[in-house]
């Protein structure tokens, strides 16, 4: 229960982060941007829609998408960043003086990249989504070998693309600096695209936990024998292989096992295999491939 509040705590400074971000250096600058922000200036040139209004439709149509491609515990982390950021957006737009901070536009791009690329961090790291075209970027780093960095990049300058149409060529110049500041941020924040996580965990409950990895967490695991330093007990450690977005669930389901679990995590360049660079083999279809090898 814990863990939980603080991820929410987390959730919600992630979005409090990115609607002063937007509020006090980006909608005031006049700097296009990207995102479902992005896309709601665009809405907001040509047709005069709230800002906050065109983000909450894209956030709720990225949500359904999210449920499809993620699952109902995405959704449940993601769906309060949905209604959330629109409305701290009305709220931090409203506070006295937030518009006036700077009039220098390489600050703004500056600070509002940096702010941006905070926020997502922090949500993302809580195993949620602050909504929006983020949704698409994490599943670009799913099923391709783009970074969260990147992808934000890539789908922030097709929304670029669609402010130069009544930006200046210096804005638009500004806007990519934003972006590639944004992107920076995020990559430094978050280990990404195809580097995965090596985690290996100590816990009295390995039976419990080795059960749920396979199944629930759906990766696959090593058991290897250790001894306890300080009591000298004999007992089995689990080392497991994970995309960075399995960490979140991973972690949750150990404590909420064994909350005294010992676990370490390390990045891992490159993994080839089973669930990473082929289709995850159920253990009765690897059984059946191993022994169709054997008959040959």
């Amino acid at each position: 229960m814990k863990n939980k509040i603080i991820n929410v705590v987390q959730v919600l400074v992630g979005n409090i982060v990115l609607a002063v971000a937007v509020e006090a250096f980006i909608v005031p600058s006049g700097i296009p941007m990207g995102g479902a922000t992005g896309l709601g200036l665009v809405l907001h040139h040509f047709f005069g829609w709230r800002i906050s209004m065109t983000v909450l439709m894209v956030n709720v149509l990225l949500l359904i998408v999210s449920a499809v491609f993620f699952g109902k515990e995405f959704v449940e982390k993601t769906i309060f960043s949905t209604l959330a950021y629109p409305v701290l957006l009305e709220i931090v737009a409203n506070i006295p003086g937030i518009s006036t901070i700077t009039n220098d536009l390489m600050l703004c791009a500056l600070f509002g990249g940096l702010l941006v690329g905070c926020s997502m961090g922090l949500v993302v790291k809580a195993g949620g989504s602050t909504g929006g075209t983020d949704v698409v970027a994490m599943l670009l780093n799913k099923y391709t070998p783009l970074t969260v960095g990147t992808s934000v990049y890539l789908i922030d300058f097709c929304i670029l693309a669609l402010q130069a149409v009544f930006s200046n060529k210096e804005m638009i110049l500004f806007g990519i600096v934003l972006t590639i500041v944004i992107s920076t941020v995020i990559n430094r924040l978050l280990p990404d695209g195809k580097v995965s996580l090596q985690v290996m965990i100590i816990s009295k409950e390995y039976e419990k936990i080795r059960k749920e990895i396979l199944f629930q967490i759906q990766a696959g695991v090593t058991l290897f024998y250790l001894e306890t330093g300080y009591a000298k007990e004999k007992q089995k450690g689990l080392i497991c292989v994970i995309p960075r977005y399995k960490l979140y669930d991973l972690k949750e389901m150990v404590y909420c096992i064994d909350p005294y679990a010992f676990i370490t995590i390390s990045v891992v360049n490159e993994v080839d295999g089973q669930g990473f660079t082929t289709d995850r083999l159920s253990f009765e279809e690897y059984e059946q491939k191993i022994e169709h090898k054997e008959n040959l």
